[in-house]
C-alpha cells in the first residue's frame, strides 16, 4: 500500500510533537518566571495556555486514527529546554536575561513550525482533512508566537546592549552623537 509508510512517518511525528508540546508544558512557567518584562512574562502564559490546546488537538488527532499519542521521545525540544535551562543559570540579569529567554523560546517555535509544517502537509496528502485543519491551526499559532517573540526583541535587544556597557563606553557614544 502506497500511504502504509507515510501514514506511519506521520503518525511517529504526531508522537513526537505530542511529547514536544508536554515538555513545553512544563518548561514555559520557568521561563515566565524569569522573565524581567511583563509583556514577556504574559507572553509566555499565553503560549502555556495555547500550547495545552496544542497537546489536546494532537491527542484528538491520535485518537481519531485509533492510534496512542504517548510512546515517543522527542530529542529534539528535550535539547533545546536542556539549553534553555542552561542558559537561565548562566546568572544573567535583567533585558540580557529576557534576550536570552527569547532566544531560547524561539529555538522551541522554529523547531515546531518545521514539525508541524511537515505533518499538516502529511495530512494533507494522506487525506486526513480534520487533522490537516488542526495542525494548520496550530501552526499558524506558532508562527504568531514566533512573529510576537521577535517584536519584543526588537525592544528587549537595545536594552540588553546596554545594561552589558561600562560607563566608559556609555560616555565614548554620548560623546560621538
Amino acid at each position: 500500500m502506497k500511504d502504509s509508510s507515510l501514514r506511519e512517518l506521520f503518525v511517529d511525528e504526531l508522537r513526537d510533537l505530542y511529547d514536544a508540546e508536554n515538555r513545553l508544558i512544563k518548561a514555559l512557567p520557568k521561563l515566565a518566571k524569569k522573565a524581567n518584562l511583563d509583556e514577556l512574562r504574559s507572553g509566555f502564559e499565553t503560549h502555556l495556555t495555547q500550547t495545552k490546546e496544542h497537546a489536546e488537538r494532537l491527542k484528538r488527532i491520535m485518537v481519531s486514527l485509533d492510534e496512542k499519542p504517548s510512546g515517543k521521545k522527542c530529542a529534539g525540544i528535550a535539547g533545546i529546554i536542556q539549553e534553555g535551562n542552561e542558559l537561565m543559570d548562566e546568572g544573567f540579569e535583567g533585558s540580557v536575561m529576557d534576550a536570552a529567554l527569547i532566544g531560547a523560546a524561539q529555538r522551541a517555535e522554529h523547531y515546531e513550525i518545521a514539525a508541524y509544517g511537515c505533518v499538516r502537509t502529511w495530512a494533507k496528502e494522506l487525506g486526513e482533512d480534520d487533522a490537516a485543519e488542526l495542525l494548520a491551526k496550530t501552526l499558524n499559532e506558532e508562527k504568531e508566537t514566533d512573529a510576537k517573540l521577535t517584536e519584543i526583541a526588537g525592544r528587549v535587544n537595545p536594552s540588553a546592549k546596554s545594561e552589558g556597557e561600562t560607563e566608559e563606553e556609555l560616555s565614548l557614544r554620548e560623546e560621538t552623537r
